[in-house]
């Protein structure tokens, strides 16, 4: 069960979208970074790197992008370089981001370009614009915006990270992450130390200069490519972490940003792993009244307490002894049991689906538990991964100093992410020391986003979303110097275009007039 800081979109983590790029102009009019914002000083970033030269840039910000057909109905696709190293741009190292496009339907004015991003680090963008947004946004939204997105670098066609091959990733989803004994704490650091070392096998050239404030950068030159002065975005979940590094780099190119699922970029990443423990300890209280209530529930009547037991002692029978899957490589274990249990938290309307696969589990067919890991994992049925967590760690333990340096630190931690979660706690906290063997040294540091002098940012909170806790978003709307906090009273990650008409109206307005809602507003 790695778990550890996956942030995206309901949508990425239920449904296989499965909609890849294929290899893939429009020009835009030539806008350069000024001064100021290249070095980032507008609300001082952490973690910004030397300041890249804008005479060396030029070429990247002038470059026309062909627009080919994807292969998907009503999508073009591209590719954009961009440099590898922004401290050393024009030094002939470069990286290639996969963009692409469904391009405004009428009627009425175009807007320009709306990117889209679905979070992760590690989602793909093509593949949620060519499966979701493109064609699920309101479509008073996508008759006047160009729907873009990109992969962003590191990320499936874009330069990807790669760690595991299959087999050898089916052996890793596997590993037990609460061990109970030496033995068991052995082989799961060996484990993290193997994928780290996967990694930096196959991706070196790329591991040092996939952060955060990359693809940020990377963003600016998609916007200028694409003709448009100022960028309008919709950022999920990690998505929002990115927008805002974006808004706080350039502040003076922000036009229309929303950010939902927010992050909180002043939390540690032990903080963060924490934070998120709580999180699901939060869902899975939603989900536990509600199980109570139905008459198929497997986990019994009573309070949250007494089902949150239940599935616990369930989880310890696990661990003791796996049950049969259908795949005879991979019996459900504690470790993928524990994932697709959390996968179904992303969303209220996957409650039905746990119910289900749980009582099938409990019954001896853990099929459907392990189906719910799948999805989460991002694994085909032909046992390929898509590099979501290659490219999720890569990214995580570049942006924060690791969580913790070893199995002494989590020990001293464990009792705090138990009393955050008692069902799903220690897990939570083992899968945390993944970048504690990372191979590259974290260029980041947590610290506040403020985008001085940006237009307003909408920042949207769910109060009981299970992966990014409703105060980040609080926290985020607060240090923006224009953010304004648009709040939903609700179950779930994220919270636009989930059913409230009254979110929906509301981001609807701003995409389209530049209204946004009046700050604390609640739906």
């Amino acid at each position: 069960m790695d778990t550890s800081r996956v942030l995206r979109t309901t949508g990425t983590v239920i449904a296989a979208a499965g909609l890849l790029l294929s290899g893939c102009t429009s020009g835009g009019p030539e806008t350069l970074p000024t001064a100021a914002s290249a070095r980032g000083e507008a609300g001082g970033t952490p973690s910004v790197p030397p300041s890249p030269d804008a005479a060396a840039m030029r070429p990247y910000y002038e470059q026309k992008l062909t627009w080919r057909d994807c292969g998907v109905p009503g999508f073009q696709c591209s590719t954009m370089k961009a440099p590898l190293d922004y401290a050393n741009p024009g030094a002939g190292e470069d990286v290639d981001i996969a963009v692409a496009r469904r391009v405004a339907t009428g009627p009425g004015k175009r807007l320009g370009s709306l990117v889209v991003n679905p979070g992760g680090p590690g989602g793909s963008g093509i593949g949620y614009l060519q499966a979701y947004a493109g064609i699920g946004y309101p479509a008073p939204v996508r008759a006047r915006y160009d729907m873009v997105s990109f992969d962003p670098r590191g990320v499936a066609r874009s330069s990807p990270v790669e760690c595991l091959t299959g087999p050898e990733m089916d052996k890793y989803t596997q590993v037990d992450q609460t061990p109970d004994d030496a033995a068991e704490r052995a082989r799961l650091v060996a484990a993290f130390k193997e994928f780290a070392a996967g990694c930096e096998t196959r991706s070196k050239r790329v591991l040092p200069h996939v952060s955060t404030v990359d693809a940020a950068r990377d963003m600016d030159l998609l916007r200028a490519v694409l003709g448009d002065a100022k960028l309008n975005y919709v950022g999920a979940s990690y998505g929002t972490l990115l927008g805002a590094t974006y808004a706080n780099l350039f502040p003076d190119r922000v036009g229309r940003l929303v950010l939902d699922g927010a992050m909180d970029p002043t939390r540690p990443a032990l903080d963060l792993n924490r934070d998120q423990t709580e999180g699901f300890e939060t869902a899975f209280t939603s989900f536990a009244k509600d199980c109570a209530k139905q008459p198929d529930c497997p986990l019994g009547k009573g309070s949250p307490e007494e089902v949150a037991a239940r599935l616990k002692d369930f989880f310890r029978k696990l661990d003791a002894q796996p049950v049969p899957s259908g795949d005879d490589k991979r019996p459900l274990g504690e470790a993928l049991a524990t994932t697709g249990v959390i996968a179904a938290l992303y969303d209220e309307n996957a409650w039905p689906q746990l119910r289900e696969a749980l009582a099938s589990a409990m019954n001896g067919d853990g099929a459907g538990l392990l189906g719910l890991a799948d999805s989460y994992y991002e694994r085909g049925a032909d046992g390929k991964y898509a590099n979501l967590m290659f490219a999720n760690a890569a990214v995580n333990c570049l942006d924060q100093p690791a969580a913790f340096n070893g199995p002494d630190a989590v020990d001293t931690a464990l009792p705090s992410f138990q009393k955050a979660s008692p069902v799903f706690g220690a897990g939570l906290a083992w899968a945390a020391l993944n970048c504690g063997y990372w191979p590259v040294k974290p260029t980041g540091q947590a610290g506040p986003l403020t985008a001085k002098g940006a237009a307003p940012i909408v920042v949207v909170g769910t109060t009981r979303d299970p992966a990014t806790p409703y105060k980040w978003a609080q926290a985020l709307a607060g240090q923006l110097e224009s953010g304004t906090l648009l709040t939903y009273d609700g179950d779930g990650h994220t919270a636009y275009g989930r059913g409230s008409d009254c979110i929906d109206t509301a981001i609807n307005r701003y995409l389209l007039e530049g209204r946004p809602p009046a700050d604390g507003k609640k739906c």
